[in-house]
């Protein structure tokens, strides 16, 4: 695959970005791609390693070596026909995965893997430059329906797929634009939207048909919905946030994350937002606390208003700057990770316990009473936290963010009805309950009724949800028609 010596001839390298100084400036993406000559060099680094790890590293099975080899031979018309056999989507992962393939890659033993996102996302780039990407039309109707809750990754992954085999499909999205998190919870500068905007215009030309302001369970029953259609898709996402129940928790100034990244995305693209909805970050000392994707982009948009400062909090322990590869490889590692919202500017602090929210008299948040915390584990290997006497202190907060995750779908509205009603089951977690694997994967305990993505994985990636997206359209594909010949 690629050049068999390429990997010593050409060193690694990732698309650019522009600088912090300029791109804290504007909330529009600041990607430097390669030339395509400079990807055919690092498609030839994909060294002839026997068992390409990275395929396992993939949640969505890409044929990494294949197209690695089709660009560095300048083959790009095939290069995207490849990736598109496994990923509806690579303008998206190749945006904002972390990459666990290139964690999983054989050069990465010795932190030197083949640049796989970089490569991935120029593949793609290339082909809608170059008119290579076009609408793919079922060539016989069904007849048969099919009824999508949720416009996110899984969602419209399983629709794309239902369509091209000539199901009739209809996506329903509660709010007032397609693509779920994409759309409002990932900042433009990470994702723009005219890449969902691309692909929402490919899928009405192929026969989905898409409802927005339509919450499922609120605006209509789901009864409704399992009178007209044939089958119905659960994959509206796990959107329950993690809360932080100490005191002070009512002042104002906290919020959760998304509440503060929907407002600021909405305004970005456009969409109207009244001020007294609107969270302003600019000369204020924003605290952020969580340390994952969600307070990152946490941190790049405060930058963005303004802030007087930003600070990152994490009650675990600092991640090692590098991981143990004879422990981890090929397996994803735990490492820190430094995101470019983090180089923009950024305190990041370890072993964190808030305590207590401290406000003023005007019932404002102005301050995080907090204290350090070490970890240990007990006689039975779990881990234990105990508070680090004399460390208790103060930080000056006017506006929290609150990044810790989510716990599990919304349950009022469309779950409830079902629980209530047809006695839809949820795992331990709280999310819907499904196999993914023989004959009853992705399968509610409801006939006709599947769930795909996080509603039924709990938070995880966009390519995660992807490949369950794609899954999902394999079952009921199969549970429509007695048998298919979509892949999983």
């Amino acid at each position: 695959m690629g050049k068999q010596t390429g990997f010593l001839e050409y060193e690694r390298q990732e698309y650019g970005y522009q600088p912090a100084c300029e791109r804290i400036y504007h909330y529009g993406e600041f990607l430097i791609p390669l030339s395509r000559e400079q990807v055919g060099e690092q498609g030839a680094r994909c060294m002839d390693c026997g068992i390409p790890f990275c395929h396992q590293g993939c949640p969505v099975d890409n044929l990494i070596p294949h197209w690695n080899d089709m660009v560095y031979r300048g083959e790009w018309e095939q290069a995207i026909t490849e990736l598109h056999s496994t990923n509806n989507f690579p303008e998206f992962t190749g945006r904002v995965c972390p990459a666990p393939c290139e964690a999983s890659c054989t050069l990465n033993l010795d932190d030197n893997p083949v640049a796989i996102k970089t490569i991935e996302c120029s593949i793609v780039d290339q082909a809608w430059q170059n008119g290579l990407i076009r609408p793919q039309v079922a060539r016989r109707r069904t007849g048969k329906r099919v009824a999508i809750v949720g416009s996110g990754p899984a969602g419209l992954a399983c629709a794309q797929q239902l369509a091209r085999v000539g199901h009739n499909v209809d996506v329903y999205e509660k709010a007032d634009a397609i693509g779920g998190l994409l759309r409002y919870g990932i900042p433009d500068f990470k994702l723009e939207k005219k890449h969902i905007d691309r692909r929402i215009a490919q899928m009405r030309t192929e026969g989905v048909h898409f409802h927005t302001l339509t919450n499922v369970g609120v605006d209509i029953p789901v009864s409704q919905l399992r009178k007209q259609f044939d089958s119905v898709v659960l994959a509206g996402g796990s959107e329950e946030p993690r809360d932080l129940p100490v005191p002070g928790r009512e002042l104002n100034g906290i919020h959760f994350a998304m509440e503060f990244l929907t407002a600021n995305s909405k305004r970005v693209q456009g969409v109207y937002v009244p001020d007294d909805q609107f969270i302003d970050a600019h000369d204020k000392h924003v605290v952020v606390i969580g340390g994952g994707d969600t307070g990152s982009d946490c941190v790049g948009t405060s930058n963005r208003h303004g802030a007087r400062s930003v600070t990152q909090v994490e009650i675990l322990n600092k991640p090692p700057e590098k991981e143990d590869k004879e422990l981890t490889w090929p397996y994803w590692p735990h490492k820190l990770n430094t995101s470019s919202s983090h180089q923009e500017g950024c305190e990041r602090m370890w072993n964190f316990l808030t305590k207590e929210f401290v406000g003023d008299e005007s019932g404002n948040v102005r301050a995080i009473r907090y204290a350090k915390v070490e970890w240990h584990k007990d006689e039975q290997g779990n881990w234990q936290m105990s508070e680090v006497p004399g460390t208790e202190a103060e930080m000056p907060a006017d506006l929290v963010f609150l990044a810790m995750g989510f716990v599990h779908p919304v349950r009022a509205g469309m779950l409830a009805e079902l629980e209530e009603k047809e006695g839809l089951q949820f795992d331990e977690r709280g999310n819907v309950s499904g196999a993914t694997e023989g004959e009853e994967a992705y399968k509610t305990n409801v006939e006709g009724v599947f769930a795909a993505g996080d509603m039924r994985r709990g938070q995880s990636l966009v390519v995660w949800a992807i490949r369950e997206g794609r899954q999902c359209a394999h079952a009921v594909d199969k549970w429509l028609q007695g048998k298919t010949n979509l892949p999983r």
